[in-house]
């Protein structure tokens, strides 16, 4: 069984999809309370460390020899949403990722982050990042990649940057787009609209035939429990969706107008498995499953890094 650390997890988005890809979690370090109570809910074996990954890297040599070191890296410091401040945010922990890297010197890497981060402006950080790992053993590589390429019915483009040790390297491959595009949101969400009998169900999910815009989760000072801001929102009415806020239950019998999402609803889009349960209230799950990491994708990349890790690296002896 392959092994891997994920720093930032969340409430489980890559973690799901490095479980689905071959990997078992030796730690997963995640400094938000509510995060770590939907992990422990989930999987109560899996250890969970409730701590700043930059309190973890400190005894990060502990784990040495894991095959996978993982994390979805703080997006703000990237975000066209934001500043862009990238290196110079207080956010951004790229640099306390590479010490980790350094001292527990993991046979691959993953880190995920928002499509800013290959914006032009970012161009010799990006330099610098490849340069560091390069100087620790890797060869590094990113790529735009499009959720629904992968079976997410959602819009929704992330970066994911690879290292692998570069006696290795040239066994990773990128993962193919399926050759299907993925269900609309009518297909995906048919049957939760009519969990309690909406007579409406039908005729809205035929014509919700798209998929879904991105999922915006929102951060802990701003956004609340609804589906963005006034240009998402717009977008999810064509779809026959209120966006303006979560509801507590899918829509009774006798509902009039558009429906709304909820958090289960939402977490289907996101591409988690039904059972996958987050806890907390409404406004603080809805904003575990918008700042997650589509499972499905993190499959997708993970399952090569796995291929990359399985092969046998043939060395040339010199007599």
């Amino acid at each position: 069984m392959l092994t891997s650390v994920e720093v930032c997890a969340g409430a489980g988005g890559q973690a799901l999809g490095l479980e689905k890809a071959g990997f078992a979690h030796t730690a997963l370090v995640e400094i938000d309370k509510h995060c770590c109570n939907t992990l422990r809910h989930n999987r109560p074996g899996w250890n969970v460390l409730e701590e700043d990954m930059r309190v973890f890297k400190e005894r990060a040599a502990d784990y040495k020899g894991m095959d996978l070191l993982a994390g979805g890296l703080p997006c703000p410091p990237f975000s066209v949403a934001g500043k862009q401040l990238g290196e110079q945010d207080e956010r951004n922990l790229f640099n306390d990722a590479i010490d980790i890297v350094d001292a527990a010197r993991p046979r691959a890497v993953m880190i995920e982050n928002v499509r800013g981060f290959l914006d032009a402006v970012f161009h010799d950080y990006r330099e610098r990042l490849k340069s560091q790992l390069e100087k620790l053993g890797y060869k590094t590589d990113w790529r735009l990649l499009n959720a629904s390429d992968y079976g997410v019915p959602q819009l929704r483009p992330r970066v994911v940057i690879v290292a692998v040790q570069k006696e290795r390297a040239e066994f990773f491959d990128w993962p193919e787009p399926n050759p299907h595009n993925p269900p609309t949101v009518g297909e995906t969400l048919r049957d939760l609209m009519a969990a309690r009998g909406w007579r409406g169900a039908e005729d809205w999910a035929a014509k919700a035939d798209e998929i879904a815009p991105t999922i915006v989760g929102g951060s802990k000072k701003h956004g609340g429990p609804d589906l963005g801001p006034t240009r998402a929102r717009a977008a999810w009415a064509t779809l026959g969706v209120e966006g303006r806020t979560i509801a507590p239950e899918p829509p009774d019998a006798f509902h009039q107008g558009m429906p709304r999402l909820t958090v289960p609803m939402v977490a289907r889009i996101q591409g988690f498995p039904d059972e996958w349960h987050f806890t907390g209230a409404k406004t603080n799950a809805y904003r575990q499953v918008g700042n997650a990491f589509p499972p499905p994708v993190a499959q997708a990349v993970a399952g090569q890094i796995a291929k990359t890790l399985r092969k046998r690296v043939l060395r040339t002896v010199r007599a």
